[in-house]
């Protein structure tokens, strides 16, 4: 993929999803393999992948995979036989997070670097330039003046997450989830512990915030941003999402498709892939699943990105209830409802409760459950019943470009077809050509039967007649014209172009690092064998090896939660934060205010 071109890159938790995410424009797909992704619930087997490698690649569609766990010694052979299988199968990269695989040999299959290796510096991308990786995927919390200076210093694609869930700490650095109940986000096991509930307390004891979900982040949206991106150096556009159903995958494609063929269009630039879709629905991101929208720190630091209050899908705001009684309520454009749609609010304890819509009538919205509300509360809509059954009944087609030209000669009448693809097909009809009595209407029947594409894989970019004069030609002859052509075009249309191969050429480029601790992530001895033959004089051994984290940032953060709450301090040396959670751990915060970081450690058990 060269600088003209840009990638829309979406999410596939399995074989369904991922010909969705092709049908609705995505240029290229992400999906787990069998084992070793960072989504351990989101593996796939191999014969599923080979099929949507098989689709993806009629459209030119590249598919990606991901093997970006880290792998013990045990591990490491069984994940090069899977990057050797999916290789075999034609898949067109591999995401990794472990070094040690470099080490233990590879087939030439492209290789991306997961941002779980914490890609955020110029120095540390050039790295991985260096140490033979095609692409290397940034972390979530660079600004845009810090994209731009990593563009300045390397030439390796960079691909950069433009919507989606957010881990609110650095990507690869979480060690919270393993050191509570052993389920490290490093080996595709994460709980999530970020999105529970906590209260939090000053030094001095006094309570700030209770029962809140004080490390919940919003969502991801730069819809708004993506032509900056381009400016500051991203080529690929990813869509977060290897957990998420159909219906956002189609939603989300279909809406970012849009949103990058108008940049693409204003600065005249390309897709890597062909074919247009057509969509049978209106894509909306505020319908599908989400926490709440920021554009987090694409500008800097910013305040609100958080979602304290509860990390499920709130849904759009539809306004205030009026005039509650017998299991209704009013709501100034109530039409907006239909009968099975969902509701949310807040009830009068601040927790979010929901309830299925029976009925709108005269203003008046009858629910199955109105528990908890009051006159005034404010409501939601986060289930569109009429939206979610045009998103699985209607979906999206995606179809070539397609350029006919027809014209008569001595003997009979010629069809050329050529499409996107770089295809071309001819076919005549031949026998007595009998000048029409009625030109025009003739010449109207030729357009109308030689337009007729319905369900094919072709929707029509121009139809040249170039005819000497109008002719009478009989409906069924256009019509097996038509169909004969298209044949004939797809039989003529070249298959995806071979692999891309990329030897990985061992090097000793140093590492920007002497000394790595336990952040490093090494869990097997070829990554350390790797990271020394590169210059890392001392080398620690990953928390999931048994690392002793006590003393340890559990959690190293862009998001503070002092700037969350106006406790900033504006780089003056601050107190620690304290945080409990209901099963009685207490974590202890600290504020390194020069460098805008939070970290997060163990403190001594709640009183």
């Amino acid at each position: 993929m060269n600088n003209k071109t840009l990638e829309l890159l979406s999410p596939a938790k399995d074989l369904a999803c991922g010909i969705d995410a092709v049908n609705c424009g995505a240029d290229a797909v992400y999906i787990g393999a069998e084992r070793f992704g960072a989504r351990v619930s989101a593996g796939n087997a191999m014969g599923d992948i080979e099929k949507l490698v098989v689709y993806a690649h009629r459209y030119r569609v590249k598919v990606y995979t991901t093997v970006n766990t880290i792998l013990t010694d045990e591990e490491v052979p069984a994940a090069q036989a899977i990057i050797q299988r999916l290789w075999n199968i034609g898949a067109d990269a591999v995401i990794l997070q472990d070094l040690g695989l470099l080490e233990a040999g590879l087939p030439p299959i492209p290789l991306i670097a997961s941002t779980q290796m914490h890609n955020i510096t110029p120095e540390k991308v050039l790295f991985l330039e260096k140490a033979g990786f095609k692409r290397v995927i940034l972390g979530r919390e660079l600004t845009l003046e810090e994209v731009k200076a990593i563009r300045a210093l390397t030439s390796v694609e960079l691909e950069y997450f433009v919507h989606g869930a957010l881990c609110v700490c650095y990507s690869g650095q979480c060690y919270l989830s393993c050191a509570l109940g052993g389920r490290s986000g490093n080996r595709g096991e994460c709980a999530q512990p970020c999105r529970k509930t906590y209260s939090l307390k000053d030094a001095s004891g006094d309570t700030i915030a209770v029962n809140k979900h004080l490390l919940s982040l919003k969502d991801l949206n730069l819809s708004r941003r993506l032509g900056h991106l381009v400016d500051a150096g991203i080529t690929s556009f990813k869509i977060e999402g290897r957990l998420k159903d159909r219906d956002y995958v189609r939603n989300i494609t279909t809406f970012y498709r849009r949103e990058l063929d108008k940049i693409i269009a204003k600065k005249s630039l390309a897709r890597p892939s062909v074919g247009k879709s057509f969509a049978g629905f209106e894509p909306s991101p505020g319908k599908t699943f989400n926490r709440g929208y920021t554009e987090y720190f694409i500008d800097g630091n910013p305040v609100d990105v958080a979602s304290p209050d509860t990390p499920k899908f709130v849904g759009e705001p539809l306004g205030r209830v009026s005039d509650i009684k017998n299991g209704s309520f009013r709501l100034h454009n109530s039409e907006r409802l239909h009968p099975g749609d969902g509701i949310t609010f807040f009830d009068k304890d601040g927790t979010l409760s929901g309830s299925l819509i029976n009925g709108v009538k005269d203003g008046r919205v009858r629910a199955d459950n109105l528990k908890g509300m009051d006159n005034g509360t404010d409501v939601y809509r986060n289930l569109d019943k009429d939206f979610l059954r045009a998103l699985e009944r209607e979906g999206a087609k995606r179809k070539f470009a397609l350029r006919l030209e027809f014209s008569d000669y001595e003997g009979g009448f010629m069809l050329k077809a050529s499409d996107e693809r770089g295809a071309a097909a001819e076919v005549k009809l031949r026998g007595v050509k009998a000048a029409a009595e009625k030109p025009e209407q003739a010449l109207e029947t030729i357009k109308k039967q030689l337009s007729k594409l319905g369900e094919t894989d072709f929707y029509l970019e121009a139809l040249e007649l170039k005819l000497s004069k109008p002719y009478f030609i009989p409906v069924s002859a256009l019509n097996d014209l038509r169909r004969d052509v298209l044949a004939a075009l797809e039989q003529a249309a070249k298959p995806a172009g071979e692999h891309e191969e990329i030897k990985l050429v061992p090097n000793d480029f140093p590492y920007p690092e002497e000394k790595l601790d336990f952040n490093g992530n090494v869990l097997n001895a070829k990554a350390a064998v790797f990271y020394k033959r590169h210059g890392v004089k001392e080398l620690a051994m990953a928390a999931e090896a048994g690392a002793d984290l006590t003393g340890k940032p559990l959690m190293t953060t862009r998001f503070c939660l002092r700037r969350q709450l106006g406790l900033c301090k504006k780089g003056k040396e601050v107190e620690p934060l304290y945080m409990d959670d209901a099963e009685g751990h207490r974590f202890r915060l600290e504020f390194d205010c020069a460098r805008c970081v939070m970290r997060l450690y163990f403190a001594e058990a709640a009183k």
